[in-house]
């Protein structure tokens, strides 16, 4: 099935690289235009190149998830590019490099505002044109992290990201849910991905052009507990946004879906 996206305007935050690169050039398939944000702007403007370059309608504008006066001028400029927006993924986020309780105040903060704020701060700059356009789907990025502890063995063995990033995606969890509720009026759909092990640049530290494919940070222990083997790619988790902000989930709203090769306890 192609041009699933036909005549619908989208954004997609943190579209410079990894899942929302993957993404944004999947919605290009699917006949969109779109918005890609990002604050490096030098990988923006490679992507919409790229883009352009097959054929793709698409622009890109910096922005600073995490900086509300960005957000606001930004989510201004994309509505005036294409004249409307009906689909927005908050793909924009990273964690720390610290651990509890070693983690520094200005860490937190700073991977809450990112990963939090920053769909929060989208998202409301988004609705009211969503509203306009009666109707719209949103697509939030959470982390398996929201939903699973860790213990002294497994943090001694395989590492852990910091504990920002984990309170950080729980908090996307209730936002999602909050605003799906919020969204029932006014015909705008929220749903929430919670990815595993996706092959990104991030997260493989450096390897991911290696021979062998490169490895996942934390692949000894999603191995462990995968069904599926071996790790997932951004393709994977673009697909499922595809499916979340397309016509075809119509009917659904306020889930957060896990992507993660399929785990023994599911949440």
């Amino acid at each position: 099935m192609t041009n699933r996206l036909d005549g619908k305007v989208a954004v997609i935050t943190g579209g410079n690289s990894g899942i929302g690169e993957g993404t944004a050039k999947l919605f290009a398939t699917e006949g969109a235009k779109f918005i890609i944000m990002a604050r490096r702007e030098d990988q923006g403007r490679a992507v919409e190149s790229a883009i352009r370059a097959d054929g793709g309608e698409v622009t890109f504008i910096a922005c600073n998830v995490g900086d509300e006066a960005s957000v606001e001028s930004s989510i201004a400029e994309a509505a005036s590019t294409y004249g409307r927006i009906d689909v927005l993924f908050n793909n924009a986020g990273g964690g720390g490099r610290t651990h509890f309780p070693d983690e520094e105040t200005e860490e937190f903060k700073r991977v809450i505002n990112v990963n939090l704020n920053g769909t929060f701060f989208v998202t409301r700059a988004v609705w009211p044109h969503m509203v306009e356009a009666g109707g719209g789907a949103v697509v939030n990025m959470s982390s398996v992290a929201a939903v699973r502890g860790t213990s002294p063995k497994m943090h001694a063995k395989f590492g852990s990201t910091s504990s920002s990033y984990w309170a950080a995606k729980a908090g996307v969890d209730a936002l999602t849910r909050y605003m799906a509720g919020m969204g029932g009026n006014d015909n705008i759909r929220v749903n929430g991905i919670r990815p595993g092990q996706i092959m990104t640049p991030g997260v493989t530290r450096g390897t991911i052009n290696d021979p062998d494919g490169g490895h996942h940070a934390f692949e000894g222990m999603f191995d462990l507990m995968q069904m599926i083997e071996g790790p997932g790619y951004p393709v994977d988790v673009a697909n499922l946004v595809l499916f979340l902000v397309s016509d075809e989930s119509r009917f659904i709203t306020s889930q957060i879906i896990n992507i993660d090769g399929g785990t023994p306890v599911q949440i």
